[in-house]
């Protein structure tokens, strides 16, 4: 290989409330770079992955940029984990027309519309509808159905776009929303937001938040004893292992999203093999245990940087965008094609019901047995158990 590596330069969320997704994307990433560079790098050369941590800060983010771009001299940047860590560099990759393929960010390209922009959650081109489609789609099927729903979400930019789609789906399903509260992200007695809603006994409550707030958030139901007819939504939380050993039997009822879980329909070429390898390293690493959530998502970001590299047999942003316009890419999560503002062109977002749970055991979470696909129908594992209390006490 030539001596002259090339420099894949980006930022994540390794220390901070995000860290554990961001450590667990930037092992996989590592994985991917071991795995790149035995296969004999791209274009005859090694790949090194330079990657710089935001703290979870996002005002730090526009300077790494330019660091890794003009101090760095990095050959290409990716995007990192969550729109804290995307949004805030968009501005100069615009600016210097730079090929940008992020990880994992909702509707951070709709104001912006940059055509050199992709993005690997599977949302689709509708992203704010898409995350929590299920979540809606499950709650009006039930009987009787649900009347009205409260709305307590992190008073954050991520949670912009889930609250826009929770309150679309509403409208859709004719759910009154009766109260639409934020907290601070300093936020760590959870237990008042919660008991000021038992005098409105909301039959669905709606949650978007990040991973300690979804701990508080579901620690304080339990102690205050409300019982909403369905819970969950837009956490970002129950996905991660370290929350699930965490809370146990406490996730038993919700209701919530995922992108990949082990189950047959969703074991394409090479994802075991990926998770295996990223498990043996995780705890050594700081990372989720697990990584179902990140993982699969961020080795696939890199198969479509490596297919885009070796498919144009160049580094130029402008190739390597118009090739990811229009190629289909082979990764760990099956066949992808990117649509409209680089959204996948299909979304593919599963929601699960934790049901079952004895303990918190991570064993308890390597198949699908207290993890049930209840949506889409294509892909469900097992029935939702409806109302929340009545899955909650494990029956």
């Amino acid at each position: 290989m030539s001596a002259q590596p090339i420099r894949i330069g980006y930022c994540l969320s390794l220390t901070g409330p995000l860290a554990s997704n961001g450590k667990t994307a930037r092992l996989t990433h590592q994985i991917w770079e071991n795995d790149v560079n035995r296969k004999g790098g791209l274009l005859g050369r090694k790949v090194e992955m330079v990657c710089i941590d935001d703290e979870t800060h996002p005002k730090l983010v526009p300077d790494i940029y330019k660091r890794l771009l003009d101090d760095e001299k990095v050959d290409l940047v990716i995007g990192g984990y969550g729109d804290n860590s995307v949004s805030p560099a968009m501005q100069l990759i615009i600016e210097r027309n730079r090929y940008l393929v992020a990880l994992m960010a909702l509707a951070v390209n709709a104001p912006f519309n940059y055509a050199n922009y992709f993005v690997m959650i599977p949302t689709g081109p509708q992203p704010s509808e898409a995350l929590t489609e299920g979540f809606f789609s499950l709650a009006a099927k039930q009987s009787p159905k649900p009347e009205t729903m409260a709305i307590l979400a992190a008073d954050a930019s991520f949670s912009k776009s889930p609250v826009l789609g929770a309150k679309a789906h509403a409208d859709k399903h004719g759910f009154r929303v009766v109260s639409d509260a934020r907290y601070p992200l300093s936020t760590t007695d959870f237990a008042p937001l919660i008991t000021s809603l038992k005098p409105i006994n909301p039959d669905i409550l709606f949650f978007c938040s990040y991973l300690n707030d979804s701990a508080g958030l579901l620690r304080a139901i339990n102690e205050v004893k409300l019982e909403p007819k369905i819970v969950g939504g837009a956490m970002i939380g129950p996905q991660n292992g370290s929350i699930k050993a965490q809370l146990g039997p406490l996730l038993n009822g919700i209701v919530n999203y995922e992108y990949w879980l082990p189950v047959p329909k969703m074991m394409y070429p090479g994802i075991a093999e990926m998770m295996a390898q990223y498990q043996s390293l995780a705890r050594e690493a700081g990372a989720d245990p697990l990584g179902y959530y990140v993982a699969p998502q961020a080795y696939a970001q890199m198969q479509i940087i490596e297919q885009a590299v070796a498919g144009t047999g160049s580094l130029d942003d402008t190739r390597l965008t118009q090739f990811t316009r229009d190629a289909s890419f082979k990764t760990v999560l099956g066949d992808v094609k990117f649509g409209k503002g680089g959204t996948w062109s299909e979304p593919r977002v599963l929601q699960v019901q934790y049901q079952n749970i004895q303990a918190a055991d991570l064993s308890d979470f390597k198949d699908g047995r207290t993890q049930t696909v209840v949506w889409p129908s294509s892909l469900a594992s097992g029935a939702l158990i409806y109302p929340y209390a009545k899955a909650k006490r494990n029956v």
